[in-house]
């Protein structure tokens, strides 16, 4: 066997190549992060052998860094790799007591571990195009994380320039009250308004919901409003709500990609009861080729849900913590998709309970039904069937 170790930086990456009997066949050699760096790593890696389904290469999962070298090796056939840093890292302090780390170092480390077999998991095409959803998942993730913020600002400059209108309408996150604020930011804007514009902005982006009845209540209100006069505060809630309006179309855009995809892979993880496209595909992108994980508890240590473990001598911990260490995207979905399954499936819904009545604390009963989604995850997507809800 040929094990090649690669050490992933910006604009260069360091490689180091073995072989089964510890001989070095090429030492510490350093590459450019472009298309003649990576033919000149295949060259020799093909010069080391002929055949290449006895070459395995490994790298630290460094995120965008390693992408396209990682799509480069695969396209090419070879058995690549993708170690967690943390695990390179330990393995590197296992191997001597100086505190020695350099880049060629841990390529050399890397091939390492290879050699030495650590249960290590090949990424396969399957992982490589999953990419994709990964990329459109965790943008969605952040643009509704940036869309949340701006609301917030909408509410505090909403309780300055207009503060009655909060408790005259179900939301102000809604398209009423922000075609109303973005025309008239601010209750003396809305109070000195002529009564037919207002009542047919309202009846327009209420869909006829709301009449001149209410036009005539939010003028009066207006009137008579505490608000503040402040041009530059309005300003920046009509450009707050125009953002808003922006990214709700971003948001929409990248939805249909996903559901796009999702059609494509036909996961069963849709068949369970309240895990819509987007919870779904965040799961799915996340964990990526199921065949990596030999079992659901190798997902939880994956996602950081499975409870840490400290003893030492007489010293046993009772109260384990969550690690919280791995995908925090995984995390975050599977938690809050445990909360929607539990209140749309009566089997989880039960065991919810259960851990409820066990007098834990409702997060906690919630990451132990969240682990039990895993487990059904797993065993759906290992069969290919769908779930089946209780009667």
């Amino acid at each position: 066997m040929i094990y090649v170790g690669i050490d992933i930086a910006k604009d260069k990456h360091d490689c180091f190549i073995t072989n089964s009997d510890g001989e070095t066949l090429y030492k510490p050699f350093t590459i450019s992060n472009n298309r003649e760096g990576y033919e000149e790593l295949y060259s020799k890696i093909c010069s080391s052998t002929g055949d290449i389904s006895k070459v395995k290469v490994g790298l630290e999962a460094t995120g965008h860094y390693s992408y396209n070298l990682l799509g480069f090796l695969v396209d090419k056939g070879l058995a690549t790799f993708v170690i967690n840093p943390l695990h390179t890292n330990l393995y590197r302090k296992s191997l001597s007591l100086r505190q020695t780390k350099t880049d060629k170092v841990d390529a050399r480390t890397i091939a390492s571990m290879l050699m030495s077999d650590v249960n290590l998991k090949s990424y396969s095409d399957t992982s490589y195009h999953n990419e994709e959803l990964k990329s459109l998942t965790r943008y969605r993730f952040d643009k509704v994380k940036e869309r949340a913020k701006l609301k917030t600002s909408v509410s505090r400059l909403a309780l300055i320039l207009f503060p009655e209108l909060e408790k005259m309408v179900p939301t102000l996150h809604m398209a009423s009250v922000y075609a109303l604020l973005s025309e008239f930011p601010g209750a003396s804007n809305v109070a000195s308004a002529h009564l037919t514009r207002l009542t047919n902005l309202l009846e327009t982006a209420s869909k006829g919901r709301y009449s001149k009845d209410t036009a005539i209540l939010f003028r009066e209100a207006a009137r008579s409003s505490i608000g503040s006069n402040m041009p530059a505060k309005s300003l920046e809630l009509k450009h707050t709500i125009k953002l808003i309006q922006e990214l709700d179309t971003e948001i929409e855009e990248i939805e249909k990609e996903i559901k796009i995809i999702m059609d494509e892979i036909n996961s069963p993880i849709l068949s369970i009861p309240g895990i819509n496209y987007r919870m779904g595909a965040m799961i799915i992108a996340e964990i990526g080729d199921f065949s990596r994980f030999d079992s659901p508890d190798k997902i939880l240590a994956y996602a950081g849900l499975s409870p840490s473990t400290y003893q030492s001598g007489q010293l046993d911990s009772a109260y384990s913590h969550m690690e919280k260490r791995g995908s925090r995207y995984l995390r975050y979905a599977l938690f809050n998709a445990a909360k929607f399954v539990c209140h749309w499936d009566p089997t989880f819904a039960a065991y919810l309970a259960k851990k409820r009545a066990e007098g834990k604390h409702y997060n906690v009963a919630i990451s132990h039904a969240a682990k039990k989604l895993v487990r059904v995850i797993y065993q759906l997507e290992k069969s290919g069937q769908a779930y089946i809800k209780a009667a």
